[in-house]
């Protein structure tokens, strides 16, 4: 009897020490916070997609374990008062939290920094960017400044827009910018370069982005090379996605299991890939490869070895983009009159003339320079003839008819396998119900072999995060939840899939920022019933009912299918 007494204490000692054990594990497991807001509302016109994109990557950064906080079209002050909450949000997560940003709508560039724009910005000239639009790194250095492991900041808001339309233009889309330590920052289209809107119901960039995200076990770094590949495919060559990153710590938004099919290029052969010369490859691949790792080495070597080639003029023109941002981000980090005047001796017609010359107005310099002042010496050479005509704008699009571009070959599977199936093809998202709501779109399952990260906190209430595997426990929330939350009501007659969907809606749903929580409140209280049209809210265009596929021009049997 005595040794069976001895053995249940120890037996209860074991399970009190692996309770502990198992607390601080979870108490030390990594906390994953994501911040999205999608604007579409503008007093100028409505944009078809962002709200929707929002929507969508809000409901993948769920099903990869982050605790989602969003909005749909948020004016200046709402936009502030949420990033705040989310920031103290972050400050309590502690140390080594993985953060992801992601900001749909207008982006625009003024003297060297990027701004979002809010739903209520009025712009009709430059000098009121400042001041109508929030900056962005007013956003990304408080975030900075905190002990993250990984802060992912995505804009897709590099679009044509009609702001400051004047003979002292804007430089269209968004600048070039260095990422901070620990930071990866993306944007829809590469610096200096705009996308066109897309009639969605999902945008090119986010669609291929979301895509990505839920490939189990692909680095980060990969996730945002391949939606470059993907978008480039899709929307033939006219968008052209570019990130730049400072993370070092391996970061994966979910686990590969043990029964994943074994993936169709093998990890040496993809490094084989990527360490071969950019000549070795045949045009077809070399253009791809270029693309790849999208660098200034890589599209010259390019042009070195396939100089006639369809693609040869394309290639020019990514490569006169990013020859010039560059330069415009050098001369803006100095800062001084010379490097002003250095450049608009290169690009006297260029995107960024009217920023150095309000600069210039800055340092009450003269806007032509004196006889032998110091040239600056930039790191990359000055443009060749060539690509002048690229960038003798303010805005680059790759798909302007005046330049006559080839459309890209697609890649081979060597580089990018097919999209999945399922996800060619997504149903637009129901019209999403109050102020500030993003879009719930229909919850697309992850194949059984991806599985939820392990190692982190598991985010509360997250029904999404909790059946990643499939829709019906997504779907099927009980009548009575839609019922209590302000929804439906019992006397309405609904087919079970409206019931299943609007009490989707309400279970998987993103929080709202304890500020527009409470800014909710109070318009709702204003305006009982109406309050959708205050603030630009509620006016996110609807969409049509078929869905749209990922591809303009190639068909869905034959992306599943891959490419040849």
């Amino acid at each position: 009897m005595r040794t069976v007494s001895k053995y249940l204490v120890f037996a209860l000692v074991v399970a009190v020490f692996a309770m502990g054990s198992t607390a601080r594990v979870l108490a030390q497991g990594e906390k994953r916070l994501a911040f999205v807001i999608g604007n579409a509302g503008y007093q100028s016109g409505p944009l078809a997609t962002s709200a929707n994109d929002a929507g969508l990557i809000a409901q993948t950064l769920q099903a990869a374990g982050f605790d989602v906080v969003g909005a749909r079209d948020v004016d200046q002050e709402s936009l502030r008062g949420a990033f705040r909450d989310f920031l103290g949000k972050v400050s309590a997560a502690g140390p080594d939290a993985v953060v992801f940003v992601y900001l749909a709508g207008y982006g625009v560039q003024f003297e060297g920094e990027n701004y979002f724009v809010p739903v209520d910005a009025q712009i009709s000239n430059a000098a009121e960017v400042p001041i109508a639009a929030v900056r962005v790194s007013d956003l990304t250095k408080p975030l900075a400044a905190l002990p993250t492991k990984v802060n992912i900041i995505v804009l897709d808001a590099a679009r044509p827009n009609s702001f400051a339309q004047s003979n002292q233009p804007l430089a269209g889309g968004l600048a070039l910018v260095d990422p901070d330590p620990n930071m990866l920052i993306a944007f829809n289209a590469a610096p200096g370069t705009v996308a066109q809107e897309g009639k969605g119901p999902y945008g090119a960039y986010a669609q291929a982005l979301a895509e990505m995200i839920r490939d189990g076990g692909l680095q980060l770094g990969d996730v945002f090379d391949r939606t470059r590949l993907r978008v480039n495919e899709v929307t033939l060559g006219a968008e052209l996605p570019w990130n730049a990153s400072k993370i070092t710590a391996p970061f994966v938004f979910f686990d590969r299991g043990p029964d994943a099919p074994a993936p169709q290029v093998s990890t040496a052969e993809v490094r084989r890939m990527r360490t071969r010369a950019i000549r070795d490859f045949d045009a077809h691949d070399a253009y791809v490869a270029a693309l790849d790792r999208d660098t200034m080495r890589g599209y010259e070597d390019f042009l070195v070895a396939y100089p006639h080639d369809p693609m040869a003029k394309r290639v020019r023109a990514i490569i006169a983009a990013r020859r010039e941002a560059i330069t415009w981000r050098q001369t803006w980090l100095r800062d001084t009159p010379e490097a002003y005047w250095s450049y608009l001796e290169r690009y006297p017609h260029g995107p960024h003339a009217w920023d150095a010359r309000r600069r210039l107005e800055h340092f009450n310099a003269a806007m032509e320079p004196p006889q032998g002042f110091a040239v600056y010496v930039y790191d990359v050479p000055p443009p060749p003839p060539e690509e002048i005509i690229y960038v003798d704008r303010p805005v680059l699009f790759f798909d302007d008819p005046e330049f006559d571009f080839e459309p890209p070959p697609p890649p081979r599977v060597i580089f990018l396998p097919p999209p999945p199936p399922e996800f060619i093809v997504l149903p637009p998202p129901p019209p999403p119900v109050g102020i500030f709501l993003l879009p719930t779109p229909v919850f697309v399952p992850v194949p059984v072999w991806v599985n939820p990260p392990h190692d982190i906190v598991p985010p509360p209430n997250n029904v999404i995060f909790n059946n990643i595997h499939n829709t019906t426990n997504v779907n099927n929330t009980t009548i009575n939840e839609t019922n209590n939350q302000g929804g439906l009501t019992t006397g309405q007659e609904l087919t079970g899939a409206a019931v299943g969907l609007g009490a989707a809606t309400l279970a998987t749903k993103v929080a709202l920022p304890p500020f527009l929580q409470k800014k909710q409140t109070t318009l709702s209280k204003q305006n009982p019933g109406g309050v959708a049209t205050k603030l630009g809210q509620g006016s996110t265009p609807r969409q049509s009912g078929g869905a749209t596929p990922l591809s303009k021009t190639l068909p869905a049997d034959k992306l599943a299918a891959g490419h040849a």
